[in-house]
Formats: structure tokens, C-alpha cells, sequence
């Protein structure tokens, strides 16, 4: 069938429909939904049999949604209807939530229902649920959904309330003053719930030594408990987090963003110790608190949150690092490269690089820069600190080492990915292999010389020109990554760690070892890492400090999340015929 997704953004979901659909044969097109005339304009040139709404902000117009069969993908129950239906279900702590495929009508969400596919509730933050269980259920919906349309005899359910089959109801947009904590009364647990149903936007508005911000990526803390200070109030820091009391616990927030930022205040989040920096230098007794630090290695009794971890399992290291967005600043990239150093110097065979839950790694921190005095200095820093990771992966001669992705990667976080000997990632991943749509970034981590490596020079120069996402599958196919694996996350997990154990305990693992440093020698003799890290660096010095500021603009435009003012043409391809 031919497909227009209409779109507000190329969000991780819309990315994942779009590669699944494509591996089932479907023609596809994108149109970022700006306005009604340019909406109009797409559907009269790529002459779409289905549109399909993965994430609106508005209605689709009467005018398309009369005369073409409209899916809208609803984050919700059949029944379910409003503009926060993920909000209230973690906030009413359900148990079973849904993705419902409803066709477009003039009452928002309330056209007939072609498909409608429940998940338990887990316990996480909203954007969490959206990039994993309500978007395997959204591949689903839809997928059913067409099979249905394709099948020509079925016909929709209409949505009746009097059916007690039918539970979701209308909920309206949540305000402010129903996420509001009330410190004195909340549990930890329902304050998490009101932060976890507010991730990663609006956040929860609270106030901080006198200023209103957002709270964002909140993680229980046991071991604070006994510190002393009021319900609501900072009592520790830790790697740009900070820990506030709660009635029984203690909670770490790790990010903020100002509620109301004035003149050249930043309107973006940032780690939460980087917005209180000037609270924190003047030293007001209420964020008078001790640098909890924590090394990777260590084990505590209780839940705490922990942003790089090393375990150990007999002859295998596992080294974990819970990057929020996937997003790596210049301290981030040192802090996790000194942790490979140490876990190098372990008696393992095998080091197994974990990345996060939820993502692998997406490259350099663009908040982080745009927050700078300097961004142009700022992001040099940044690239030669991944560059400085990166070789500290590929030069590993007293270990074999594995990736095992659990979560969406981008940019020079796929890149870092390949510096490793093998790369696994579970089958319903996302991966962005290229730089360009960053303003034309040329890219490092040592991709000239890894990607080629590994998918040989026209495959290599084609992922980097073409923008578009790959699933984990078609990465396998054309050789990025050694296996895709079909598991859910517990199942994923012990399929690694089988794998690494038996690596370690392979009878040619030293013969292996052997033959991997004699590779790295010859490619050394042949053309050194450093010329290629010259050759790279001196490309993205003119990205940074040259005359075309596509990338500064464009990392102005991504951190700001400023409105679209067009659909690029490698994504809308009716607008390139």
C-alpha cells in the first residue's frame, strides 16, 4: 500500500513504523504536520490509499480526513480519549494499558476502532513506556489494523459507551495542580508516579531556593534516608543530580528545566546541579549538601541511582552506563573511560559494554553544549572525549569485547558501538548510523575507519548519506552488527550473558584474542587510528568553528524543540518527485 505518515516529529515511534512497515513491503512517505495547507498539499502529491497519525498535537483537517481512510494511533485503551492518557494511567496506577487504532472523525478520538492491542503496566517513566511497550503495541495495532483494511471484510468497531466492554473514557489535558507533590503527604512511591507520568514533557513543576522549575528522570534512593532534612528539601548530590527528602525515603532527580527563564536563561533541560549552580556557589543553607559520589564497582543494599556500574560475573565485566537521553557530555565520556580503564585492569576475559535500559548511546551532548559559553569549543571538547572512549574500546588487547544494546542508538553512539569486537542488540531497536541530519556533521569516533571495516566502503557511504533509520534486523542484514535478538528485555539480558560466558570459556578464545591484535596491528602498519581521527577532526573543525553554521543552527533548532517549518526531503518523498 502506499503510506503517508503524518507526523508532528520524527519520533522514535514514527521511526519504528516506518522501518517496519518498510520491511513489509509497503510505500512510504513522511509529512510533518504543520499546518493544514501543507498537510493538504502532501496528500494531494503522494496520492496516499492510507494515512496513517502515529503522534499529532491537533486533529487531522476535515478536509483530508473526508476523503481518505485516516488511522489515528491512540497511546490508550479502547475507549480511551484525551490529550494525556499515558499521564493518568501512571498516575491512577494501572495495571493494563493499550494502543487503539481509531479512524478520524470530527470528535477527536472517537471514530471507529480497527484494532486495539493491551500490555501490563511497568513500573517507569512515561517516556519509557512510549519507546518500548506502547510502541511494540503500536507496531502491532497497526499491523492488524492493515491486515483488516487489506482484507476487505472487516468492518471497524464503533465506539459505544454503553458496551462494558469498552473501559477508557475521556480524560482531559492534566494541569499542573494535579501533578503538584505535596511533600508533607506523598510516599515516595507516588511521588516517583508523579514525576515518572510527566517524563520527558511537561515535567513537575516545584519550587527550589526560591525559582520554579521542572523535574524530570526521577530514581528512588534508600540509602539517604537517614539525612537530615524536610520533606521536599536537597540533601545530597551526584554526578549533576540531586537527592531530595521524601516523607519516607528519598528520591534523585537528575534533570531540570527553568519554569520561567528570563533574558538568556536557557528554556531546555539541563542536569539539575548545572541550573542550581549559582544557588549552589552562593551556598544558601538549603543546598548547603554533601558530593555523595559512588564508584562503578560498588554494591548497596537499597535502590539508589547510579549512572556508571561494573559487575562482575567469574572471567566477564559488565559495565553499565544509564545515560539520560542517551546523551553524553564531555565529563560523561571521561568518567565512563577511566571506568573501562579500571574494568580492563580486572582479570577478565571478556568485557561486555551495556549501555542503558533505555538508550545505547546517541554521541555528543547537545543540551549541554548549547548551554555553553562557547558551544564551538564546547562541542570540540566533547567530540575529542568520545574520540578519547572510542580508542579506549578498540585498543583492548588482554580482552575480547561485546556490546549489548538495550535501547535506541544514534550518531556517534553507533559508531562507538562498532569500536568493539562484537555488537549485539535486540531486535526491536532503532539505529541512526549517520551525522548529516545535525546541520551536515561529518562525524568522528573513528567511523572511517570502523564502518568500512564492517560493511565495506559503498554500503559505509551510503548509510552515512541516506539519514534514515535502520532496524536492528536490516543492521544485521547488511553486516553493522553481528545479531539481532528476538527476546523480551529479561530474556535479551540472559541471551548476553550466555554469550559472554561462553566466550570466555571458548577453547580458541586466546587463539581469537591472538588474532584480533594481530588485525589491529596490521591496520595500524597500514594506515594509523590517528590519521584517521586527524582526518575526521579536521572536517568537524570547520562544522564548528567554520563559515556554514548548519550545525550550530540546527542544534539550536533541536535542543530549543522548535516547531518544523518543513518535512526534509529524504523523509518526504513525494516533495523530491
Amino acid at each position: 500500500m502506499r503510506i503517508l505518515l503524518l507526523t508532528h516529529s520524527f519520533n522514535s515511534l514514527t521511526q519504528r513504523l516506518l522501518v517496519e512497515l518498510r520491511q513489509l513491503g509497503h510505500e512510504l512517505s513522511i509529512e510533518f504536520d504543520i499546518n493544514d495547507e501543507v498537510a493538504e498539499q502532501a496528500v494531494e502529491l503522494f496520492k496516499p490509499e492510507l494515512i496513517i497519525a502515529p503522534y499529532l498535537k491537533r486533529a487531522i483537517p476535515e478536509s483530508i480526513w473526508q476523503h481518505h481512510r485516516c488511522i489515528i494511533v491512540h497511546p490508550g485503551i479502547r475507549g480511551d480519549r484525551g490529550p494525556s492518557s499515558v499521564d493518568w494511567a501512571i498516575s491512577r496506577d494501572e495495571k493494563e494499558w493499550g494502543v487503539t487504532c481509531i479512524e478520524a472523525v470530527a470528535e477527536m478520538d472517537a471514530g471507529d476502532i480497527w484494532a486495539s492491542v493491551s500490555f501490563p503496566m511497568r513500573t517507569a517513566s512515561k517516556s519509557s513506556l512510549y519507546r518500548n511497550e506502547i510502541t511494540t503495541a503500536a507496531i502491532q495495532a497497526v499491523r492488524l489494523t492493515l491486515e483488516r483494511i487489506q482484507s476487505g471484510s472487516f468492518f471497524p468497531e464503533p465506539l459505544n459507551y454503553d458496551d462494558p466492554e469498552i473501559k477508557g473514557q475521556w480524560h482531559c489535558l492534566m494541569q499542573q495542580s494535579e501533578r503538584q507533590i505535596d511533600w508533607g503527604q506523598d510516599d515516595t512511591e507516588t511521588v516517583l508516579r508523579k514525576v515518572r507520568a510527566a517524563d520527558s514533557f511537561p515535567g513537575v513543576k516545584e519550587s527550589i531556593a526560591g525559582r520554579e522549575y521542572y523535574l524530570y528522570n526521577a530514581f528512588r534512593e534508600d540509602n539517604l534516608s537517614d539525612f537530615e532534612g524536610e520533606a521536599g528539601s536537597i540533601i545530597a548530590m551526584r554526578d549533576g543530580a540531586i537527592c531530595l527528602k521524601t516523607r519516607d525515603a528519598a528520591i534523585w532527580i537528575t534533570h531540570l528545566r527553568l519554569a520561567h527563564p528570563v533574558s538568556d536563561e536557557f528554556n531546555f533541560k539541563l542536569p539539575a546541579t548545572e541550573l542550581l549552580a549559582s544557588h549552589i556557589d552562593k551556598a544558601p543553607e538549603s543546598l548547603r549538601v554533601p558530593e555523595i559520589a559512588i564508584s562503578p564497582a560498588s554494591e548497596l543494599s537499597g535502590e539508589t541511582w547510579q549512572e556508571i556500574r561494573y559487575r562482575q560475573v567469574g572471567d566477564v565485566g559488565y559495565l553499565h552506563f544509564d545515560f539520560y537521553n542517551g546523551a553524553m557530555d564531555t565529563h560523561q565520556c571521561q568518567r565512563l573511560q577511566q571506568a573501562l580503564v579500571d574494568a580492563k585492569q580486572r582479570p577478565i576475559k571478556v568485557l561486555v559494554l551495556m549501555g542503558g535500559e533505555e538508550f545505547w548511546s546517541n554521541g555528543i551532548h547537545l543540551n549541554q553544549i548549547e548551554a555553553a559559553e562557547s558551544p564551538a569549543e564546547a562541542s570540540w571538547d566533547n567530540i575529542n572525549a568520545m574520540n578519547d572512549l572510542c580508542l579506549e574500546i578498540i585498543n583492548t588487547p588482554d580482552q575480547l569485547t561485546m556490546v549489548a544494546m538495550q535501547g535506541n542508538a544514534g550518531a556517534g553512539g553507533v559508531f562507538m558501538a562498532l569500536a568493539a569486537d562484537q555488537v549485539y542488540a535486540r531486535s526491536d531497536l532503532i539505529l541512526n548510523p549517520h551525522y548529516k541530519s545535525m546541520g551536515n556533521l561529518y562525524g568522528s569516533e573513528y567511523w572511517t575507519y570502523l564502518l568500512p571495516k564492517r560493511v565495506g566502503t559503498d554500503q559505509a557511504e551510503q548509510l552515512m548519506q541516506n539519514r534514515l533509520p535502520l532496524s536492528a534486523i536490516e543492521a544485521e542484514q547488511v553486516g553493522l552488527i553481528e545479531e539481532a535478538i528476538t527476546a523480551d528485555r529479561h530474556g535479551y539480558i540472559e541471551t548476553i550473558h550466555s554469550k559472554a560466558q561462553q566466550l570466555a570459556a571458548s577453547s580458541d578464545f586466546q587463539a581469537r584474542l591472538a588474532m584480533k591484535n594481530l588485525q589491529r596491528q596490521q591496520d595500524e602498519l597500514c594506515k594509523p587510528l590517528q590519521s584517521y581521527r586527524d582526518e575526521e577532526l579536521a572536517q568537524m573543525k570547520l562544522n564548528f568553528f567554520g563559515f556554514d553554521p548548519s550545525y550550530h543552527v540546527a542544534r539550536y533548532h533541536f535542543v530549543e524543540k522548535l516547531p518544523k517549518a518543513r518535512t526534509p526531503v529524504y523523509l518526504a518523498k513525494h516533495r523530491a518527485l
